[in-house]
């Protein structure tokens, strides 16, 4: 480092300074995140390159009760007893890999979800995941799981042109608040959320029809999925 020029050091310092700041910022902001609508980086870059962007926030407490249960089930069921990250979930992923390990699917919990979109990029990379991980482990901590899935539930993409949040996803998909969503149509709304780009739950597919069926069924048999979200 010595045998650097002078201005070359400088620079390789200063970029070692940015970075260090961009890697520690999220885990100063997160506290704050207790309140406020926070935005995912998918809605700020389209915010900066003149994109639609639909999104009313809305307080999980003004939500269809069987909304929250079922996206639970669909997106993570051990989220009320996790800690931010299901290892043997990862775990599991990672088996199912391909052996150069570029294409691990699944494996992440809501939690991990909602800091992806609310400080990472989209796309599947491990550089990403291992940004993720400890990520997560800390919004775990600092916020409490029922804040974690109203964040998650606000920032989602859930249609194809630009709709952010459940209820910009409900008035989409059936021209009604996310509070008057009936169970199917809640069922509907988590079935799409891997790609609500290609799925559609104003035009479902017979075969998005039998996810949600089954995801429905699922949330009248464990209507206690939900129980570290609700109010006390």
């Amino acid at each position: 480092m010595r045998s650097l020029p002078s201005g070359l050091r400088r620079v390789l310092l200063i970029l070692g300074i940015v970075i260090v700041v961009l890697l520690a910022l999220p885990y100063l902001l997160m506290p704050l995140y207790r309140f406020g609508h926070p935005v995912s980086t998918t809605m700020m870059w389209r915010h900066l390159t003149g994109s639609r962007v639909q999104r009313i926030y809305v307080p999980i407490a003004r939500m269809a009760p069987s909304l929250p249960l079922t996206v639970i089930i669909a997106e993570d069921g051990t989220f009320c007893r996790n800690r931010g990250v299901d290892f043997s979930a990862i775990r599991e992923a990672l088996h199912q890999a391909d052996e150069d390990f570029q294409e691990a699917r699944g494996g992440s919990t809501i939690t991990q979800q909602t800091v992806k979109n609310l400080f990472l990029w989209q796309g599947r990379s491990f550089i990403r995941k291992a940004l993720e991980v400890p990520l997560a482990l800390w919004m775990n901590l600092v916020l409490p799981k029922r804040r974690v899935l109203e964040i998650y539930l606000n920032i989602a993409e859930w249609g194809p042109n630009g709709e952010f949040g459940a209820e910009a996803g409900a008035r989409y998909a059936f021209g009604k608040s996310a509070r008057e969503l009936t169970p199917r149509q809640a069922a509907e709304l988590a079935a799409i959320l891997p790609n609500p780009v290609h799925r559609s739950a104003r035009v479902p597919s017979q075969q998005l029809r039998k996810l949600a069926g089954v995801y429905e069924r699922r949330a009248a048999d464990h209507p206690n999925f939900d129980v570290c979200v609700r109010s006390r």
